[in-house]
This record gives structure tokens, C-alpha cells and sequence, in this order.
């Protein structure tokens, strides 16, 4: 995460905070993001430097319109364009979320499986990592095949790796004499 994502972000949580409104600020950031990933046009005016400053802004009223944005958010992205920041829309979306789960001692864990995986095995991994880290944690699921079979998963700045690929790529430099 950027510096100046994570600096956007914690200015937009403050304000959030200070107004009661971190739930609401963090929903809309989030249909932001969503937004931001689909639409290819809405990247390429934001992170163009042709594009004029009143485009953008006019982009930034409409978008805000469709999405529903509070001021609060309107207004950080007016001031993100006015400073030439606007391509770290995706940043400040993930660092708020992440300053907004760390304030209510919440931790996010990327899990990435080789297949998919009943919603039991997640809830029992959900209860092993809050054990682990103290924390009320949020899972977040993706399937990645490449993995061959196991579980990869990403706690903050710690990673678990339990996939047959890693255990094989183990395998290899113990063999080659790398460990």
C-alpha cells in the first residue's frame, strides 16, 4: 500500500469516524473500487494526464451520482484530482479498508485454495487464526489451481503456505542441496 493511498485513506477514516459514518464511507469506497476495476474508460480518465481537470471532474459528479457517493467522499476525490492522485483510487479504497478493519481489531486473511472448500473448512480457519492473532478475522477466498493442492494463506505481513507446490518446491532444494 502506497504512502499516499494510506494518507488519503486515513484522512478519509477521520473524517469517517468523526461523523459516525466509517460502515456507509467504506461501502461506497468499495462500489468505487468495483467500479474502478470494471470500467477500463473510468481508469483511462482518471489516469490520463490529456484528460482536463474539468473532465475529470465532471467524471467524478457523475460516477459520484450513479454510486450514490456522500460529500465527504466527492469531496476527497475533487481534492485527489486537483493534486494529480487520482490514480491511487485503488490504494486509498484498499487502505482504508484495511485502517477501518484495524481500528475495530479486525484483520483481513487472504486464503487462496487449490479448489474450492466447504464454507466449514473456512469457518474452522477463521477460528484457528482469530485464536493466532487475537483478532476477529475476515476471510477472503480465491482458487488458484496453479497451487496443485493445499492452502496459501496471508495473514497482514505473515503467509502460510501449505500447498503441494511449495512442498515440492522444498522437496526440490533440499534434493539440490539449496537448504
Amino acid at each position: 500500500m502506497s504512502a499516499v493511498g494510506r494518507r488519503y485513506a486515513r484522512a478519509l477514516l477521520d473524517l469517517a469516524d468523526d461523523s459516525g459514518r466509517t460502515r456507509e464511507i467504506g461501502r461506497e469506497l468499495a462500489s468505487l473500487g468495483s467500479t474502478w476495476s470494471a470500467s477500463k474508460e473510468l481508469r483511462d480518465v482518471f489516469e490520463n494526464p490529456a484528460v482536463g481537470m474539468s473532465a475529470r471532474k465532471e467524471v467524478i459528479k457523475s460516477v459520484s451520482t450513479r454510486l450514490g457517493m456522500s460529500q465527504v467522499v466527492v469531496n476527497t476525490l475533487n481534492l485527489m484530482a486537483d493534486r494529480g492522485r487520482l490514480r491511487h483510487v485503488p490504494e486509498v479504497v484498499h487502505a482504508f479498508q484495511s485502517l477501518a478493519e484495524e481500528s475495530t481489531g479486525q484483520v483481513r486473511a487472504f486464503v487462496s485454495t487449490a479448489t474450492p472448500m466447504p464454507e466449514s473448512y473456512f469457518t474452522q480457519l477463521r477460528g484457528a487464526l482469530e485464536e493466532l492473532t487475537g483478532k476477529k478475522v475476515v476471510i477472503e477466498k480465491n482458487v488458484d489451481p496453479t497451487l496443485i493442492g493445499g492452502v496459501v494463506t496471508r495473514v497482514g505481513d505473515r503467509v502460510f503456505d501449505g500447498s503441494i507446490k511449495n512442498r515440492l518446491k522444498e522437496l526440490e532444494d533440499e534434493l539440490l542441496g539449496l537448504n
